[in-house]
């Protein structure tokens, strides 16, 4: 079918006949001589096709020929004039003079234009409609190939090191991990279901207990949560690993060393240091207002909850005699930010909780603008400003609810700050660890309950002695994150390896003995029997890619992504089924 490819024809190959295969990107016609850019996955040679030299049969099929038509060409690789030569081009010192020109595929109209430029303007949804005419972009194809080498080189890196790379079942049990089930109703027995996994949590460590020692592999993963720009609908994978007779440390230590090599072999971001710095959870969110901070930028909040603790500011001094927290946010020169600006960013701290956003607008000319100086008084006010480190230009945001509220209100409202102010520089690799997350949380769905705030197979910090005398909310796992730039890229953890452990873990949670030994039995019957110490993390692959490469969605990394809704447009999934195929599950239509 073809000898060469339109990518890797050059001066050496001048003389020779070659057979090329491709699709029409553009058809030129110059006055009889027509010109077509002849492109595949490897590049874009010229075509020329001059009746004057290879007569009128060549020249009669390619005054046909239409953008994408699928063709097949033989003729003589020559060099162009000197003032014709493309430095744009790969192949741009030669050409290809046609001697026959086959028609393997005409094409109809593509939707829009293939062109990289002129595709990006086109509707994301109809380029999903029509996904395999995106593909033929050379962004996407580019990306494609980029993305493969990625994961070649973490296989490299983990079979370097001794891993054996493992297929664990996508079929497998319903269990609490923190998302949404997808739920697969089984054909032979009515009535029960599998689930396709989040993560490959469970086989990991029953492949500890067996032995494997060092486990990893490019594990497909399964959770019903909405689409973000940062995280796909329904399906991602990440890179899973696991070893056995480890500490938290070397787990670290495995993770920074990946990362630092993947970050230069696949970026030009410059890392900010190697040695990624660690800090608490508690000190993430007291710092940040968040457990995944960007880094690259300071505007660190703090607390001034004894500053006014007593002032006349009703909102503040309630807040505090309460039992909440008064933070500020200092933002270097955000007096120049508008009226809409700030009201934005109220809007954004309320969604996160909070019941509006103080600010004190620190003027150039010393005076302070603000609603609120008049209830804390000018000496309050001072103290404050100075207490933050506030100078004239600056503008001084305030938080006051819970701890949690506060935090995660000002965390919003200090990221979109950073987005305004264009303090997140494109070029930087900020990497980070957030340790000591805590075991528990209070449940988003069932007030007044504890429950399980990570992942429910962590090892808590004091083992048994912790579960039986600290405060639930007060334990701390042997649970971690990994972040780069503001993005969640890991978690990881020290397993639970002891049943009596476990159990008592669960117990906390609100889970009797009976519903552990239902949904878990296995896990618990397989430590009975000489499980190792053990642990490992699961860095999301879409997610690092997409932030490596300075992609907008992370829809943009798949060569099939759904939609922000969740829908394959392409495919029109999700779909009925028929009567039939629900009777053989057992399921009633939906009338």
């Amino acid at each position: 079918m073809r000898t060469h490819t339109c990518g890797e024809l050059t001066a050496e190959q001048i003389g020779q006949t070659v057979t090329l295969a491709g699709w029409v990107h553009r058809r030129r016609d110059h006055g009889g001589v027509i010109f077509i850019d002849l492109r595949d996955r490897y590049g874009i040679t010229q075509i020329t096709c001059n009746p004057q030299v290879d007569g009128n049969t060549v020249h009669t099929v390619a005054e046909k020929l239409r953008n994408e038509w699928v063709i097949q060409v033989v003729g003589e690789v020559v060099a162009r004039p000197a003032d014709m030569v493309n430095d744009h081009v790969v192949t741009g010192m030669i050409e290809v003079h046609a001697h026959k020109v086959t028609v393997l595929n005409t094409s109809k109209t593509p939707p829009f234009d293939i062109g990289d430029d002129k595709a990006e303007e086109a509707n994301e949804n109809i380029r999903l409609r029509y996904r395999y005419i995106d593909l033929r972009r050379t962004k996407l194809q580019n990306m494609l190939a980029e993305k493969d080498r990625f994961i070649r080189a973490m296989r490299a890196f983990f079979h370097a090191r001794g891993f054996h790379e493992v297929q664990t079942p996508i079929l497998a049990n319903s269990s609490p991990e923190g998302a949404r089930d997808w739920l697969v109703p089984s054909r032979l027995y009515h009535g029960k279901f599998y689930a396709l996994p989040q993560a490959p949590q469970q086989f990991k460590q029953l492949l500890m207990v067996g032995g494997m020692d060092k486990y990893f592999q490019i594990a497909p993963c399964f959770r019903d949560e909405d689409s973000r720009a940062d995280r796909h609908f329904g399906e991602f994978y990440q890179l899973d690993f696991e070893m056995s007779f480890v500490e938290q440390e070397d787990i670290l230590h495995l993770l920074q060393e990946l990362w630092v090599t993947l970050t230069k072999d696949f970026s030009t971001k410059e890392i900010l240091t190697e040695d990624f710095p660690r800090m608490t959870w508690h000190e993430a969110m007291q710092r940040y207002g968040t457990d995944k901070p960007d880094l690259r930028f300071g505007l660190e909040i703090a607390d001034v909850s004894a500053l006014v603790r007593g002032c006349g500011f009703s909102v503040f001094a309630s807040s505090v005699e309460s039992g909440g927290v008064v933070h500020a946010l200092c933002v270097p020169e955000g007096a120049a930010l508008s009226r809409k600006n700030i009201d934005d960013l109220t809007d954004i701290a309320k969604e996160k909780g909070a019941k509006g956003l103080a600010y004190i607008v620190y003027k150039n000319d010393g005076t302070l603008q603000s609603p609120i100086v008049k209830f804390l008084g000018d000496a309050c006010a001072q103290k404050i400003l100075q207490d933050v480190g506030a100078v004239p230009g600056d503008i001084v945001f305030f938080g006051a609810d819970t701890w949690m509220t506060v935090c995660a209100a000002l965390g919003a409202v200090r990221s979109a700050c950073g987005d305004l102010l264009g303090l997140k520089d494109p070029d930087k690799a900020a990497w980070m660890f957030v340790v000591d997350f805590p075991m528990y949380g209070m449940s988003e769905t069932e007030e007044g309950r504890i429950d399980f705030s990570h992942n429910p197979f962590s090892m808590p910090k004091g083992g048994m002695n912790a579960l039986k005398t600290q405060e639930p909310l007060e334990i701390v796992a042997h649970q971690f994150d990994l972040v780069l730039n503001g993005y969640e890229i890991s978690s990881g953890a020290i397993r639970n390896h002891d049943p009596a452990i476990m159990y008592e873990a669960f117990r906390i949670a609100g889970y009797k003995k009976e519903e552990v030994d239902q949904k878990f039995g296995h896990m618990v019957e397989a430590f009975k029997y000489g499980a190792p110490p053990h642990g490992g993390a699961a860095p999301g692959i879409d997610r690092a890619f997409m932030v490596l490469t300075n992609c907008a969605s992370i829809r943009d990394i798949y060569a099939f992504p759904k939609d922000g809704q969740g829908r394959d447009v392409m495919l029109g999934a999700p779909s009925a089924v028929t009567p039939t195929q629900l009777k053989e599950l057992g399921i009633t239509p939906v009338e």
